[in-house]
């Protein structure tokens, strides 16, 4: 069987700035249509919001209609200094963001409205505090700041989900092209439920982890790709230590040495202390600018 490469320190610097400089030049050329959309959009809700509930003044008389609405729900979250995440507001106020049940349960979204009214940023909404009706330059300035914070949340977000899609999907036709066969997803608890040898397939359960695609070589073992995509050298201890290189352990564990090869298709930017560590720690590493590396591998 061919080991999978390990490679050297200056292998790997080479490789961060080859993947770096591609970083760079896909964010300056982003276009900022995609930010005035969501901007646009997010004014539009936070207007709607200041107005269905009197500039926030009697967010309690209308939680019902503010809360089951996505839009005006998203936007008193964002009121929050800093904005409270769904998963932050259903933990704190203990409750579901559910329409149906916050109709039939007045406590619930009562419980919302005052974790909201208590994080409340009063430097956007100072009237609150002070007990007043906002002055027209007050109000555009809470809306404009706010829709910003919005805006800036939702391209955020989109582009990481976007840069790990793109990143899979071009994983996907690189294995294709090279003559592997792509079968639907699976659980799998024992090597017998893995794909063929030649086959990969799409997110699934490895174990008690999930893998971003699993690939079974033509000599049997299991490789299990995780797709990380980093926009900062800190960033890159959450993805490559924090999340790839875990499950690479446990994953060696679970089914020996022997058996899997966990790897990482990596683009973005990165420290070679932390890429070092992560081969060291059994994770086999590749990069979207050089997949051809990969095939020749899988190939052997």
């Amino acid at each position: 069987m061919t080991p999978p490469p390990v490679w050297t320190d200056e292998q790997l610097l080479a490789d961060i700035d080859l993947a770096t400089g591609i970083f760079r030049r896909e964010r300056m050329q982003e276009p900022l249509e995609a930010y005035i959309e969501a901007f646009d959009r997010a004014r539009g809700f936070v207007e709607d919001l200041l107005k269905t509930s009197a500039d926030l003044a009697e967010i309690d008389n209308n939680a019902i209609d503010i809360l089951t609405n996505s839009h005006l729900l998203e936007a008193l979250r964002s009121a929050a200094g800093p904005p409270l995440s769904a998963d932050d507001l259903k933990t704190l106020s203990e409750a579901v963001l559910s329409p149906g049940r916050l109709r039939q349960d007045s406590a619930m979204a009562h419980r919302i409205v005052e974790v909201v009214r208590m994080g409340l940023d009063r430097r956007r909404f100072p009237w609150i505090l002070e007990n007043r009706e906002p002055s027209d330059q007050e109000r555009a300035a809470a809306v404009l700041a706010s829709a910003a914070l919005m805006a800036t949340r939702k391209v955020g977000t989109a582009r990481r989900s976007e840069g790990k899609d793109t990143q899979e999907l071009l994983v996907e036709s690189t294995l294709s092209a090279a003559g592997l066969t792509r079968v639907d997803p699976r659980p799998i608890t024992t090597l017998n439920h893995a794909p063929n040898p030649g086959e990969f397939c799409r997110e699934s359960l490895l174990g008690s982890r999930k893998a971003d695609i699993v690939l079974r070589l033509r000599d049997h073992r299991i490789v299990p790709i995780e797709c990380k995509v980093s926009n900062s050298a800190l960033n890159s201890i959450k993805r490559v230590n924090n999340d790839a290189a875990v499950k690479a352990e446990v994953w060696l564990k679970d089914f020996g040495t022997r058996n899997i090869v966990p790897a990482a298709v990596l683009s973005g930017v990165y420290k070679l202390r932390h890429l070092s560590e992560a081969q060291n720690r059994g994770l086999t590493l590749f990069w979207s600018h050089d997949l051809q590396r990969l095939v020749t591998w899988v190939n052997r």
